[in-house]
């Protein structure tokens, strides 16, 4: 329990952890990948390499003591941390690994004239604080999610029933359970956790199900990113008829409930999520505004499929964006032809595929800078804040 002195000092860490907490978070990754093999699977290496994950990571230290007082305050930040951690499955037994390196790392890089006994020993009882909020509240879901129909807990066997290209990047695997069970039902923007094995290494990773709730089946769509491990590994290796193991479906980066129109903004795998909520919001008649981006016509994954669901739906509203104008084989015509608008999307445009009243559920999803334009146009455009959502593949950052 944090005494009232505790959380003083906490507080008086704030300014260190605005500037020195990346390098802190960076030694913490350093001390517990090298000494703790058995963590290793939870990280995407390529999230270290590039400082996304110490920066991620360095965020929620300095969020967390800044709102010490105040966790209610951290909700979104919190539930985003929780639900990473289910997809995954991180158990009870990995914090204190966590917890022991990260006090390291503040003795080593602070040092012993800042950090001093009785500043790691508050951080000991914060972090311990933090801990206990987390494993409540990843135990409750593992058991929830165990106990409803369909619902497992860990891995589970799936067979890859169909592997489907669809564009020169994006993959589409359809898999289903090898008991023959009952499919636990998601919410459509949520992901699953998927666990491989990669020339002797277990790695894990997060993918969005790419199509709506249908009892039978789940569907992801991986981009082949260069050098990726994961992807690179499904892309080339996997077959139909091969076996993955799954953990249950998690994330809060879901499609509200309500009769307001949806606006769906994406960019790249970014349109992933939003396939399972265009269907989800026309099978409720809501009126849907469809907003994709992509390089050209090669890459850009379930065109067809949109323009299937706009000749069936009066509802909806679909534009496509292009950045590039190059005449390829998938495209004959030329991609500037084929999209509604190439390069960067003025305000103007943005505003004329909009709703009239502003007064929208928008979602949006791609890559960080182009989640950064789309979320400062948004604004600009009248559209309430609290009304826009947003999510990352990889770890979260700041968008202002």
């Amino acid at each position: 329990m944090l005494t009232p002195e505790q959380r003083t000092i906490v507080k008086s860490t704030v300014p260190l952890l605005q500037t020195g907490g990346e390098a802190l978070t960076t030694h913490f990754y350093q001390i517990m990948l090298a000494e703790h093999p058995e963590v290793r699977p939870f990280f995407n290496q390529a999230h270290q390499a590039n400082g996304d994950q110490p920066r991620a990571l360095a965020n929620g230290v300095l969020m967390y003591a800044r709102h010490i007082d105040q966790l209610d305050q951290l909700g979104g930040l919190l539930a985003q941390i929780i639900n990473k951690h289910v997809s995954l499955q991180i158990e009870a037994a990995h914090y204190p690994i966590v917890g022991a390196c990260l006090l390291r790392a503040i003795r080593e890089v602070l040092g012993a004239e800042i950090a001093t006994d009785a500043v790691i020993d508050a951080w000991a009882a914060a972090y311990q604080q933090l801990a206990g909020i987390l494993i409540g509240a990843e135990e409750k879901i593992y058991a929830d999610t165990a106990a409803v129909p369909g619902g497992w807990r860990g891995a589970r066997a799936f067979s890859v029933a169909r592997k489907v290209a669809e564009s020169d990047e994006i993959t589409s695997f359809y898999l289903t359970p090898q008991d023959g069970g009952a499919l636990l039902g998601f919410k459509p923007g949520q992901y699953i956790g998927l666990r491989l094995v990669v020339d002797g290494q277990e790695i894990r990773r997060n993918y969005s199900l790419s199509a709506a709730p249908n009892g039978w089946d789940y569907r992801i769509s991986v981009k082949r990113e260069p050098g990726g491990v994961a992807s690179g590994y499904l892309h080339g290796q996997v077959r139909e008829g091969d076996t993955l193991d799954l953990f249950p479906p998690a994330g809060e980066f879901v499609l509200a409930e309500g009769d307001k129109p949806v606006v769906l903004i994406s960019g790249g795998v970014g349109i992933t999520p939003t396939l399972a909520m265009l269907d989800v919001a026309l099978q409720g008649q809501r009126p849907v505004h469809f907003i994709h981006f992509a390089r050209n016509r090669s890459v850009h994954a379930f065109r067809e499929a949109v323009d299937a669901r706009q000749a069936r739906h009066s509802q909806l509203q679909h534009f496509y964006v292009y950045d590039e104008p190059a005449i390829d084989s998938a495209d004959p015509a030329g991609s500037e032809q084929a999209a509604h608008a190439t390069g960067r999307l003025s305000n103007a445009q943005l505003a004329a595929w909009l709703p009239a009243s502003r007064d929208v559920d928008a979602y949006f999803l791609g890559p960080k800078p182009f989640m950064r334009q789309v979320k400062r146009q948004l604004r600009e455009l009248g559209v309430p804040e609290a009304q826009t959502r947003h999510e990352f593949f990889g770890p979260a950052s700041a968008l202002d």
